[in-house]
C-alpha cells in the first residue's frame, strides 16, 4: 500500500507488469466447468489439435480476462487505507490474440485516469494481457477500477 499522493503519480507514468502465470489445461478445464462451456476448442486437445488453426486447446477469452485480477494484485500498488477494491467496469475490451494451452500470460497497465472522493479511489487502466513470444496480446481493455478507502486516506 502507499500514499495517495505516491499512486497519484503513477498516472500517465511508466507501465507495471506482472508475473508471468502458467494458462494449462486443468486451468481452462476448471473455468469451463464454471462456466458450463465446454466448446471443443477449450477442452478436447486432439480434437482442437485436428480440427483447429490453433494446433490445440485455448483459452475461453473471459478466462482471459478474469486473469486480469490476479495479474493486477500481482503488479499494483493499492492505497494506503483501502477497505476493499471493485471492479467497476470496461469501457472497451477486445479479445487480439488466442492463448493456447501451456502458454504463460502476464499483465500490463499504466494509469491513465484518477478520481479521488471522500471514501473512493477511482482508477482507470490501460492493460494488456501478454503472451510470452508473441507480438500480439491476448487482449487489451480500459478496465475501471474503485478501491473504497477510509475518509481521512483520502483527505
Amino acid at each position: 500500500m502507499i500514499p495517495l499522493d505516491d499512486y497519484r503519480s503513477l498516472l500517465n507514468g511508466k507501465e507495471l507488469f506482472s508475473d508471468w502465470v502458467m494458462v494449462d489445461q486443468p486451468m481452462i478445464d476448471t473455468f469451463a466447468d464454471a462456466t458450463h462451456d465446454h466448446q471443443f476448442i477449450h477442452v478436447d486437445p486432439e480434437r482442437a489439435r485436428t480440427e483447429t488453426p490453433f494446433g490445440g486447446t485455448i483459452a475461453h477469452g473471459f478466462l482471459t480476462l478474469s486473469l486480469l485480477s490476479t495479474l493486477a494484485f500481482d503488479a499494483l500498488p493499492g492505497v494506503h487505507g483501502t477497505r476493499m477494491g471493485m471492479n467497476y467496469g470496461f469501457d472497451k475490451v477486445r479479445f487480439m490474440s488466442a492463448v493456447k494451452s501451456g502458454m504463460r500470460v502476464r499483465g500490463k497497465f499504466q494509469l491513465v485516469g484518477l478520481t479521488a472522493r471522500r471514501v473512493s479511489v477511482q482508477s482507470a487502466w490501460n492493460v494488456a494481457i501478454e503472451i510470452e513470444g508473441s507480438v500480439t496480446p491476448a487482449l487489451m481493455a480500459h478496465w475501471i477500477t474503485l478501491a473504497v478507502v477510509d475518509p481521512d486516506d483520502v483527505g
